[in-house]
């Protein structure tokens, strides 16, 4: 089982930007798919973004397209979500998840990490 951390959230004014980190380790991670959801307050848990095991596919909600940027270093296990022009709307507790068995998409999440909060402010 892949164990999973995140860092980097915090609190920003809108427009500005932050980069969540995931660090996995455990099974060999780098074979698949990974991502991040986000939960805003009141709201259920909402896919985001998500790469596929070599980095050559991505995918991203529409709410994020144009601002998000996911990629991934598998030399270091780690998978970035580089967020610009932040709005309040972003404002949540944002979850990395490694797929369960998929190289190429999350269809079923195998791992979540405990999240970390990204408040943007108005």
């Amino acid at each position: 089982q892949v164990q999973l951390v995140e860092s980097g959230g915090g609190l920003v004014q809108a427009g500005g930007s932050l980069r969540l980190s995931c660090a996995a380790s455990g099974r060999t991670s780098r074979r698949y798919a990974m991502g991040w959801f986000r939960q805003a307050p009141g709201k259920e848990r909402e896919f985001a973004a998500e790469i596929s095991s070599s980095g050559a596919m991505t995918r991203y909600a529409d709410s994020i397209k144009g601002r998000f940027t996911i990629s991934r270093d598998n030399a270091k296990n780690t998978v970035y979500l580089q967020m610009n022009s932040l709005k309040p709307d972003d404002t949540a507790v944002y979850y990395c998840a490694v797929a369960q068995e998929s190289s190429y998409q999350i269809a079923k999440v195998g791992s979540w990490g405990q999240g970390t909060q990204v408040t943007v402010s108005s």
